[in-house]
């Protein structure tokens, strides 16, 4: 999943060696988001062969992000208090240590049911490190630098949203390839023909999944990290605090806005491959995975260009722009050629860019107090990227893809309608001048 990174909006206090601003940590963290985005985003280009692999209907097939993205519905609060009790270097090494164990049984078991369990544990091992990492990035970093690491942060999340599809292309492309095991082939490759079945080169994946795993349980296990302590005010709390909020309907209607904005992107991303393959026959190895690449690389770059227009412009007219720049990018995908499918699902990622930052910062700018725990309730909306691309999946074997693709104009509708209803307590700050634009940090 990837997008402009998650803010979710815990204050720490720092202590002790803590106040030492580790740059090793921050390059630590950033190592983190490229990982995370790594795992998260390889469906979409590996849909196709697992249909193809298992034999599997459009329906079915929906099951597979359903089980990875409802683990942050499952584990994001959780996660918040878990990281208060047993602190930020236990809860990485856990979530890595789950996601290594995740992959490793897909490896060895490629199924259907297998991919469902596999990717859940993938899924909480994902959350759990959203939930630490941002709050880590503000201490390590230092606040007075936080809003820096966290463009940079986007920029490693963003890279290897690009890069993983292209892996996959050259996995796919050479292990068990006609090189076989010759010198030319290449010691990764000549490994993984030993331990992928021929039939299923796209496993090759999991396997070095599962190393990238490991090798970040051992690279955490060996660093120091600094002690934090939460502020009183920031906890997750999920006694009188999450009651108030949960009796707030404006919580709620936030929570559904970042539900519809991950269900959108992963109902996109998740589908692009098999909807090029089944209406353009378009080779998801290669071309499929290139679009999907380029789906997350336009994302990456409509986040900075949306950090430079939210200077300029009110941030509700920015989200209104945007999603409708998305709803005209989807209906071209969709019914247009071959040729302006390969355009439009990368604009319509381009479009999406801004969603989430936006409709976060709305939400918290709308609330007063408490906003720990309403950020933990807005990151178990990430659950809209489980249930959206089951949606379309389902209607997919009634209407087929195509058609099916159109549900996805409900949740940007009403992401739409965030851009007119929402009034928040607190406007994004806007300059009156190019030069003071450049000024600002």
């Amino acid at each position: 999943m990837s997008k402009c990174v998650f803010q979710l909006k815990l204050g720490y206090k720092t202590t002790g060696l803590s106040m030492q601003r580790n740059i090793f940590i921050v390059i630590l963290i950033f190592l983190i988001f490229f990982v995370i985005s790594f795992l998260t985003n390889i469906l979409g280009p590996i849909i196709p062969d697992i249909v193809k692999s298992f034999d599997l209907s459009i329906g079915l097939a929906g099951f597979l992000p359903f089980a990875f993205f409802v683990a942050y519905g499952v584990m994001s609060i959780p996660a918040g208090l878990m990281v208060e009790k047993f602190g930020e270097k236990a809860m990485l090494i856990g979530a890595f240590f789950l996601a290594f164990g995740g992959a490793l049984l897909f490896a060895l078991i490629p199924s259907f049911t297998i991919a469902l369990s596999s990717l859940f544990l993938i899924g909480i091992g994902m959350a759990i490190l959203q939930v630490v990492i941002n709050p880590l990035l503000r201490v390590s970093g230092g606040e007075e630098k936080f809003a820096f690491y966290s463009v940079l942060a986007q920029l490693f999340f963003g890279a290897a949203s690009f890069l993983s599809p292209l892996l996959y292309s050259y996995l796919v492309l050479n292990v068990h390839s006609r090189n076989g095991y010759s010198e030319s082939s290449g010691f990764l490759i000549d490994i993984l023909n030993g331990l992928v079945p021929e039939n299923l080169k796209w496993v090759s994946l999991y396997w070095v999944f599962a190393a990238i795993a490991l090798l970040m349980v051992v690279v955490i296990a060996l660093v120091r990290f600094p002690k934090v302590e939460l502020l009183e005010d920031e906890r997750i709390d999920v006694g009188k605090s999450f009651a108030e909020l949960a009796a707030n309907k404006l919580v709620w209607a936030f929570f559904l806005g970042i539900f519809a904005y991950v269900g959108t992107e992963q109902g996109i991303a998740n589908w692009i491959s098999q909807f090029l393959q089944t209406y353009h026959e378009v080779d998801p190895a290669t071309t499929g995975a290139s679009v999907i690449s380029y789906f997350w690389g336009l994302l990456t770059i409509g986040c900075f260009l949306g950090l430079i227009l939210l200077k300029i412009f009110d941030s509700r007219k920015v989200l209104i722009f945007f999603t409708c720049g998305g709803i005209v990018s989807l209906l071209i995908a969709l019914f247009g050629s071959k040729d302006m499918a390969l355009i439009g699902f990368p604009m319509a990622g381009f479009f999406a860019s801004v969603m989430y930052s936006v409709i976060f910062s709305l939400a918290l700018n709308s609330v007063p107090k408490h906003h720990g725990t309403f950020s933990g309730i807005l990151c178990a909306g990430i659950a809209g990227g489980a249930v959206v691309p089951l949606i379309v999946g389902g209607l997919g074997e009634l209407v087929g893809l195509r058609f099916a693709m159109l549900f996805l104009l409900i949740p940007l509708g009403y992401i739409l309608s965030i851009g007119l209803w929402a009034k928040p307590l607190v406007n994004n700050e806007t300059v009156s001048s190019v030069r003071e634009l450049f000024k600002m940090g």
